[in-house]
């Protein structure tokens, strides 16, 4: 299926919402990307790239989300995918990219989803090799729309990604809806798992959940090598976090040699 025009058929909130994405190049908001590696561990390689936003000097991401409101959320949205994958694109990037996306910004996502195609055949960036995956901290006002979405996604040949699973509304009854291609376990759960015994249950039953699934798990904020080593043991293989590499400001990564060993 290819994505379509807003139609006179639909809502007015719909059509609004596409005469934004018109507009999209007037965001009055400043920002650009750093890209922070995703690993394979067993093959010592880059897996993909996460796209993060930043302030134009490296502001935090903070600085900038923190100005996104309902008026400009879904001209917001739109930027990133476009200015994502312009700067990965531009680095050179060969790995997967992952986009983070708003829901609550996508009215029809058949219809949202023209200005990411715009971009890939712009900048010749293949919409195989990239991963959409549910923004770190929105309120998901309602999920059966997120399924909607994600489905859709995936027949348009995109990767998906659950971000924070064991957090907030990125939890069991989701997964039960959609099966992404990955999910990304919460930060939290990750960090000192290899002393905690609740997280250590926790973590393995994900990992038995999702095997069941065949869904890949990503473990993310590892800063240590005793956290890597147990989630590695754990079965594990795809990683992202300070151990390996921080977010490269408007370039692509280098991973620590001493994080392999």
């Amino acid at each position: 299926m290819l994505p379509i025009s807003a139609s006179q058929d639909d809502p007015p909130q719909t059509a609004a919402a596409c005469e934004q994405c018109k507009k999209k190049d007037n965001l009055a908001l400043d920002f650009v990307f750093a890209y922070q590696p995703i690993i394979a561990l067993s093959t010592r390689s880059i897996y993909a790239h996460e796209a993060l936003v930043r302030g134009p000097n490296g502001e935090s991401a903070y600085s900038i989300l923190s100005q996104v409101t309902d008026v400009n959320r879904y001209s917001f949205d739109q930027a990133c995918r476009v200015r994502a994958i312009r700067g990965a694109a531009e680095l050179g990037m060969q790995e997967l990219l992952s986009i983070n996306f708003l829901p609550n910004a996508v009215y029809r996502p058949e219809a949202c989803i023209r200005s990411t195609f715009e971009a890939a055949r712009l900048y010749d960036f293949p919409i195989e090799k990239i991963i959409f995956e549910v923004t770190e901290g929105e309120q998901v006002q309602d999920r059966q729309h997120l399924v909607s979405i994600f489905r859709a996604y995936e027949q348009f040949g995109f990767h998906t990604a659950i971000d924070d699973f064991g957090a907030g509304y990125a939890g069991l009854t989701l997964l039960s809806e959609y099966q992404p291609d990955l999910i990304k376990i919460d930060m939290e759960l990750v960090r000192g798992v290899d002393s905690s015994k609740p997280k250590q249950a926790i973590v393995n039953g994900i990992l038995s959940i999702c095997a069941d699934l065949n869904v890949r798990v990503l473990a993310e904020g590892i800063e240590t090598m005793a956290e890597r080593d147990f989630l590695r043991d754990a079965g594990i293989d795809l990683m992202q976090g300070y151990l390996f590499c921080r977010p490269a400001f408007k370039s692509i990564g280098v991973i620590d040699p001493s994080s392999w060993a």
